[in-house]
């Protein structure tokens, strides 16, 4: 997974820096920004790039996916004013050295069991008029046409179907699971922050891919079909495998139609000064 999600968070990039730089307009010279979750750490360099100025902390559970973080940080030249801290989310911000100016999550809210709790941690370690900025929900992800000229019009659209159930059964074997309705503005203001609002930002790469994305969609493909195998009919199980064939020409290495297009939410919300 690791490869997958930072190729991911690469080519999503155009999309973070349009965020970042949004929250950069409306917060300009936050001193401590923390970006919880980080994974691998490629979120968190683009949150370096847009706020020059700040300290930047990684937070996140995996010791290996920080030491990625910190070799990152290494190349991009940003690594004198970096530090990790290896913790779960969201008890393990308690141990932050300072709170935040800028607390970013990014759609790692979802995996925790109960959200409106979890804000309310995230939200406890802001600063006096710190911004805490979430990003979840949008769009789902499109990577090829209604019709394809193999099985039956509309295999995504059947796909996401099934990814939506199986989200939903994920949520509900959590620890902790509480069922919530995922209004995040509303359940920013919940837990006590205020001008709650949000904004959508566009990733569009379109068709003929490079290679690197085309990899990308490939091994999203292969991922799912192992996922949902057992969850759709013969017709659409064999127009995947035909997507997943390098020697069929209508496979997804092959094929001129293949793109990225997908549109991510970020919710925003400031704490008392």
């Amino acid at each position: 997974m690791v490869a997958h999600l930072e190729t991911e968070a690469e080519l999503y990039t155009p999309l973070y820096a349009q965020a970042a730089a949004w929250l950069a307009a409306r917060r300009p010279d936050p001193g401590l920004v923390v970006d919880a979750g980080s994974g691998p750490g490629v979120v968190t360099g683009v949150l370096a790039d847009a706020f020059p100025d700040a300290r930047i902390v990684a937070v996140d559970g995996s010791g290996p996916l920080l030491e990625r973080a910190r070799a990152r940080a290494g190349r991009n030249g940003f690594a004198d004013r970096f530090g990790t801290l290896e913790a779960g989310l969201p008890d393990g911000l308690d141990d932050l050295a300072y709170p935040a100016d800028l607390l970013w999550a990014s759609r790692s809210l979802h995996h925790m069991g109960d959200q409106r709790a979890a804000l309310a941690a995230f939200a406890g370690r802001l600063a006096p008029g710190g911004t805490l900025a979430v990003l979840e929900g949008g769009l789902p992800a499109r990577y090829l046409p209604r019709d394809i000229g193999i099985g039956r019009p509309g295999l995504q659209e059947r796909l996401d179907a099934v990814h939506a159930e199986r989200f939903t059964a994920m949520r509900a074997e959590l620890p902790g699971a509480v069922e919530v309705a995922e209004d995040y503005p509303g359940l920013l203001t919940d837990v006590g922050l205020r001008n709650a609002t949000s904004r959508t930002f566009l990733l569009d790469l379109p068709a003929p891919l490079p290679d690197r994305a085309r990899a990308f969609v490939v091994s999203g493909f292969r991922r799912l079909r192992e996922a949902v195998a057992d969850s759709l009919d013969a017709t659409d199980l064999a127009t995947l495998d035909r997507l997943l064939d390098p020697d069929d020409r209508a496979s997804l290495h092959r094929r001129p139609d293949v793109f990225v297009l997908t549109a991510l939410t970020l919710h925003v919300a400031q704490a008392r000064a």
